[in-house]
């Protein structure tokens, strides 16, 4: 009979884990008034950018909110091409499909499942404006290989980072191999900041500008800071017209909150933890799965980190239940949620609206058939993991 508590952290199945120094760290926000986008916001923005090795970071309201500010300051716009994988949350496209870009889907590793780096050329128009790689399931894309095709053509590469915060490719941290990176602190994510939440990272000023600014309404002002600079009207930029707002172009309201903030700079200083603990039991799952004939188990490149945001398995024909009949029996009879990440982006009904089809990217539409998220977080136990390996075994030898 399996323990309530390990039946619960396997369908609650994914997700970071929150202590009591959030929870302290949450009500010192409130004690002061839980602002937003205060000091504290700054402080967590300073202290990513430090985490993955760049120049600036931009804390946004979600990561779907940082793809658009970062499409938006690379000047994402109608007729431009935007080149993305077609394994992803929908998110991933419909942020540049928002600014009125085209979308172009570039098919998959079948060993990764992430970006195909090999085909990506061949799908680079005149009209290609970025590269939007996705680090899937943890693991980070070739990007030795994405860059020197972007560089080549003179195009922007921004990696949505949404599952991979602390990953690394040839010791470089993942939001610091592209031109711009957006990273996701959703409730599934491997932090959150209460439930929602994004940062931009970049190296270069001109983008981040860009992106500030658009956050904010497109109003270039001093007043976001000029509260914390000196009441004195000869050292303020503005003197005694400090409260003076100037909206260059329509804008967004994008902002985190100090709260927030304040939550994900706790759940910063626990990621490397977090992380190396979704590694271990990772190794424990791979451990325990290994040798099941028709179960392929995930592929990790040893050029990178994988921090296994989920673990993937694909369900072959040579397994005795179908993908689908695999789920539903783990999911209704063990207490296991396993889940399917994600649906094809170009056969889901808005772009099929745009002309995309079966046949577009044949290696993500088979993998589809396939594969199977199985939960992998830092609250699981050694005995939560071998419950379901057991389980999987057991179905396995049906």
């Amino acid at each position: 009979m399996i323990k309530p508590e390990i039946r619960y952290e396997l369908e609650v199945a994914y997700g970071s884990q929150y202590g009591l120094e959030e929870a302290l760290a949450a009500i010192e926000s409130l004690k002061n008034r839980a602002p937003s986008c205060g000091k504290k916001v700054k402080e967590f923005e300073e202290a990513f950018a430090d985490f993955c090795g760049t120049e600036y970071a931009l804390a946004a309201t979600s990561a779907t909110t940082g793809l658009s500010l970062a499409g938006i300051a690379a000047g994402v716009g109608p007729g431009d091409e935007v080149i993305t994988t077609p394994i992803s949350w929908i998110a991933t496209a419909m942020a540049f499909s928002t600014l009125g870009a085209d979308t172009v889907f570039c098919d998959v590793d079948p060993r990764t499942l992430n970006l195909d780096a090999s085909v990506l050329e061949a799908r680079i128009t005149p009209r290609t404006k970025a590269i939007v790689p996705v680090h899937l399931y943890g693991q980070c894309c070739e990007m030795d290989a994405i860059r020197e095709i972007a560089d080549r053509h003179g195009v922007v590469v921004i990696e949505d980072c949404a599952h991979n915060p602390g990953g690394e490719y040839l010791g470089k941290k993942s939001g610091s191999l592209g031109d711009m990176g957006v990273f996701s602190f959703h409730q599934q994510k491997n932090m959150s900041t209460l439930g929602e939440g994004g940062m931009i990272t970049t190296d270069d000023k001109e983008l981040f500008d860009r992106a500030l600014s658009y956050r904010s309404l497109c109003c270039r002002t001093y007043g976001g800071s000029s509260k914390y600079l000196p009441i004195d009207e000869e050292a303020h930029p503005m003197g005694k017209e400090y409260w003076k707002l100037y909206f260059d172009d329509m804008g967004y309201n994008f902002r985190m909150t100090d709260i927030q903030a304040a939550v994900g700079i706790e759940q910063l200083k626990k990621l490397d933890g977090h992380n190396a603990t979704r590694i271990r039991l990772a190794e424990r799952l791979t451990a325990g799965l290994s040798g099941i004939e028709g179960l392929t188990l995930p592929y990790v490149d040893p050029r990178g980190t994988h921090v296994f945001h989920v673990y993937v398995v694909q369900v072959e024909e040579e397994f005795p239940l179908s993908k689908q009949d695999f789920m539903w029996v783990l999911y209704t009879e063990k207490g296991i949620k396993a889940w399917s990440h994600y649906m094809p982006i170009h056969l889901t009904d808005p772009y099929r609206a745009q002309g995309h089809a079966e046949g577009e990217c044949p290696v993500a539409e088979a993998a589809h058939g396939k594969y199977v998220t199985l939960p992998v977080h830092p609250r699981l136990t050694d005995e939560a993991i071998d419950y379901m390996t057991g389980c999987i075994r057991e179905l396995a030898e049906a």
